[in-house]
């Protein structure tokens, strides 16, 4: 090898080049290393056995070669070299004795340089004279490679074969050139369409098992992302005691009421009920990114036949996303109006609302409870048609059940003595009543003016001051306690709105997966290939759009020579095999 100094025109770098170049053809695990040293020079610093211990430490593919033994001076010789006692190398060691630069130049021929270094090897190395020489170099080198050809040939057979069908599958990516512009436009289009369908349908060829994709994902949508958040949302959420007995004194105006106004439900079931379209629209945003993402999808697996056309695909693509862009708005208005329609009409008469009947059952028992005096003249009315001896204390549910198998009060025969008692027991009954009613009443306005004036500030005083009262910016007193029917009033819209609110709930989580599927997903399922098919297959753009890359004729070339190239080598193979060379 050139050594630091370049002699002539050589490079700078010519020792690193000319290693390389070396390094480059030993360092194939199926060549065959050829070592050369001068017999005049010492081996331990041959570079030769440097570079091929390097790639080849085990000296299986190593052949030792020493020349120049006809140079070597006087008294010495390479016997212990060849004989492997220096450097053991397991091919073996061959001395050869080439030609001298006088030979060179006298012409001397091929037949008279072999014969003179047979004769010197007979007079030096006797017993090293059959092993040794250019022709028995020749027929080593010869065997060698026949031996390993024969160990190498099964596994250079089977790399041919898998090269081989690679680039076959590689060319068939690639295509042929297009002749018919209109029938390879079709098929790609129609192909596309198809994956497409099959991504959504869970029929694809090509199934991920690292992350959900398409209808998996979909149906993912809507029973986990979509049903989880309805879950999780409140039915009494964001509404107080104040907002519900607020809505009831709204409800009532100027009167007093004596029951729970229907109003005050349903202006604030509506009001819970609205809380029902933002996770509804979220579910159609979702599944309409992932039917954009399974155009990706498709597209990551029909590489080769849509990386041909560059133009055909980023069109393919525009006209999906603008079919799934003008379903968008449509989904959505019809998602809209499915929260539009319950919040239409609040249905109390839904078989689901049993809990209604209950309420009205509990408040109705709470009101008859506080009402003595209907009791007992329910009583009288009752006991007047029927014996004395069968009487008994009913309420006002009984009365009206019963008094339906009895006389009217009109068919009655009121004796004087019963006219007088009844008379009596009633008026002293209305005058209890009555003081009852005007005692509780005035402690309860005693209490509610004492906590007024209590929480009031300083700078509201009493009308005999002098100041004024504004009754409109006085708020009602939040931390005080509610009454008995104040904390009732509440209970049952509460109960109302929690069980309207879950069959509301139950209804929206059903139908809009089902308005989705119908105006998004299976919408664009059934219009996909004639929507690419009345966009794309125009006869004007038939050749814009079937332009193949730049760099797909090349590679398209390269596939062709080098499948060509390994047809060649397998020919060649076979014909090896068929030869016995061993």
């Amino acid at each position: 090898l050139t050594k630091f100094v370049p002699v002539g025109d050589q490079p700078e770098d010519i020792e690193a080049q000319v290693q390389e170049m070396i390094l480059s053809f030993i360092s194939n695990p199926n060549s065959l290393i050829l070592a050369v040293s001068p017999a005049n020079s010492d081996l331990a610093t041959s570079d030769a056995l440097k570079l091929a211990r390097e790639v080849d430490p085990d000296g299986r593919r190593t052949l030792l070669v020493v020349s120049k033994l006809d140079l070597m001076d006087a008294g010495t010789d390479a016997l212990e070299v060849l004989l492997g006692r220096v450097i053991p190398v397991r091919l073996g060691i061959i001395g050869v004795v080439n030609r001298s630069q006088h030979d060179i130049n006298t012409q001397k021929s091929l037949e008279d340089t072999t014969r003179d270094e047979q004769a010197f090897l007979q007079r030096h190395y006797p017993s090293l004279a059959s092993r040794a020489g250019s022709r028995y170099l020749a027929k080593t080198l010869s065997r060698l490679l026949m031996h390993h050809i024969r160990d190498c040939l099964p596994d250079l057979k089977t790399r041919v074969t898998v090269l081989n069908a690679q680039y076959q599958a590689r060319l068939n990516g690639y295509g042929q050139p297009v002749e018919d512009h209109s029938a390879t436009l079709l098929q790609i289009v129609t192909k596309f369409a198809s994956d497409y369908c099959s991504t959504i349908e869970g029929t694809a060829r090509f199934i991920q098992t690292s992350e959900l994709c398409g209808g998996a994902r979909i149906c993912y949508i809507f029973h986990e992302t979509f049903g989880r958040t309805l879950q999780c949302i409140d039915p009494l959420g964001g509404l107080t005691e104040l907002d519900i007995l607020t809505a009831i004194r709204n409800a009532t105006g100027p009167r007093p009421a004596l029951f729970v106004p229907e109003v005050s439900f349903e202006l604030l079931v509506k009001r819970q009920m609205k809380r029902l379209e933002e996770p509804s629209l979220r579910c159609v945003e979702l599944v309409h990114e992932e039917l954009q993402r399974i155009i990706q999808h498709c597209s990551s697996f029909s590489t080769q036949e849509l990386l041909r056309f560059p133009k055909l695909h980023d069109s393919i693509v525009e006209v999906v996303t603008g079919l799934l862009r003008k379903r968008l708005p449509i989904t959505n208005e019809m998602v809209h109006n499915l929260v539009a329609i319950e919040l239409a009409y609040i249905n109390t008469k839904h078989p689901d609302f049993a809990d209604a009947a209950q309420v009205s059952a509990s408040v109705n028992s709470q009101q008859v409870a506080i009402c003595p005096l209907q009791q007992v003249l329910a009583f009288i009315i009752y006991s007047a048609g029927v014996n004395s001896s069968s009487c008994v204390p009913l309420s006002l549910n009984n009365y009206v059940s019963a008094s339906k198998h009895k006389q009217s009060l009109s068919q009655l025969q009121w004796n004087s003595r019963l006219s007088r008692i009844f008379f009596d027991l009633m008026t002293s009954l209305w005058i209890s009543c009555c003081q009852a009613e005007a005692l509780d009443g005035g402690k309860r306005w005693k209490n509610e003016k004492f906590a007024e004036e209590k929480a009031s500030p300083a700078g509201f005083g009493s009308p005999s001051k002098g100041q004024a009262i504004n009754l409109l910016d006085t708020a009602l007193p939040v931390s005080r306690k509610l009454s008995a029917r104040e904390q009732r009033d509440c209970e049952v819209i509460q109960r109302l709105i929690k069980c309207y609110f879950l069959i509301v709930r139950k209804s929206i989580q059903d139908s809009v997966p089902k308005t989705v599927m119908h105006f998004l997903v299976n919408f664009v399922k059934e219009h996909l290939q004639s929507e690419l098919v009345g966009q794309l297959y125009k006869q004007a753009l038939l050749q814009e759009l079937l332009i193949e890359s730049q760099d797909t004729a090349q590679q398209r070339t390269e596939v062709a020579q080098m499948l060509e190239g390994l047809k060649k080598a397998n020919n060649i193979i076979s014909e090896i095999r068929e030869t016995h060379l061993w």
